[in-house]
């Protein structure tokens, strides 16, 4: 057993920073709502899985010749990034108006905003099976669908053993400048500036000024272009894409949003990271069958004994 953990323990390592990148993407749209409203929004994993669709919609038009290299497929992903940010976004904003806001103007409790959110989600799931993958895709929308494959997976070079592939750091790169940029905008933008002072106090930041009906949707909007992002590169890894492949990987990303400290958009990274590699780590003992299981017994273990995250903020206390 040692011997395979050794033998895979690089291609496990690179495997669960791709995966990881993914999580960590989607997390950030937990995490920055619970950080404002103190809400956990379930429908947001089929927010990422509007952005995956919106890139197999491009792609679609686009019909390419094969895999893409150089400038080529700078411009490619580029578009594919704008179009499903742009999708992904605006759903965001359209369930928060939908689903939360009317709730929020009634002081609605919290549960019945939770109820909501498992609502849309499962509206939204068969929404896509039964009307938007026929109608936009012609085809059926209980299957698979297919992703043609943009970039050639050629090993770029070797750590440990393990192969680096063109996609691997296409994906990890793409990953991490978006999260970069998403930290920096809240840390240094104005609109970060009122983001911060809603998720601190509400009621203070609408005596300074501060519109919270628009920062909830710049928040909503944020974390649905992160999604988007995260559908394109899922897109992209996988090349096969299903009405409802968000709700087990929703699921882990709001893991890892627990795991780094959930409010916290630089313990969305490490949670995402760090289960994607505990993840992949643990399938070399138990086997591939058993990364759900792992994955779901690490939110249990971290609920029960560090509820506060790895960065150590409390669920009650956690700031966006």
């Amino acid at each position: 057993m040692f011997n395979d953990f050794v033998l895979q323990f690089g291609p496990s390592t690179v495997g669960g920073l791709v995966v990881g990148s993914i999580y960590a993407l989607v997390a950030l749209g937990y995490t920055m709502v619970y950080g404002v409203l103190r809400l956990i929004n379930f429908a947001h994993s089929e927010i990422f899985m509007i952005g995956s669709f919106a890139a197999l919609f491009v792609l679609s038009l686009v019909s390419l010749p094969g895999p893409l290299t150089g400038l080529a497929l700078l411009g490619m992903m580029v578009l594919l990034f704008v179009v499903a940010m742009a999708a992904s976004g605006g759903a965001a904003v359209a369930l928060e108006f939908v689903a939360y806001r009317p709730l929020r103007k009634r002081n609605a409790p919290r549960l019945a905003a939770l109820i909501s959110a498992i609502g849309a989600s499962l509206f939204l799931q068969e929404l896509f099976a039964l009307v938007v993958i026929p109608e936009v895709f012609e085809r059926q929308g209980r299957i698979d669908a297919a992703v043609p494959r943009l970039v050639d997976r050629n090993t770029v070079f070797t750590v440990f053993g393990a192969e680096v592939k063109t996609d691997h750091l296409v994906i990890i790169v793409a990953a991490v400048v978006m999260m970069v940029a998403l930290d920096q905008l809240v840390a240094r933008t104005r609109i970060g500036r009122g983001i911060r002072a809603t998720a601190q106090d509400p009621e203070a930041a609408v005596l300074m000024g501060v519109n919270i009906n628009t920062i909830v949707r710049l928040t909503f909007l944020l974390g649905g272009a992160m999604a988007g992002v995260a559908g394109v590169l899922y897109a992209m890894e996988f090349e096969n894409i299903r009405y409802n492949i968000g709700f087990v990987l929703g699921i882990k990303a709001f893991t890892a949003a627990v795991l780094g400290g959930i409010g916290n958009i630089r313990g969305a990274l490490v949670g995402g990271i760090a289960l994607g590699l505990v993840e992949n780590w643990g399938a070399i003992f138990f086997g591939t069958q058993w990364k759900d299981v792992i994955a779901f017994v690490i939110l249990v273990v971290v609920l029960l004994f560090r509820p506060t995250g790895i960065l150590g903020e409390s669920l009650q206390q956690a700031r966006a």
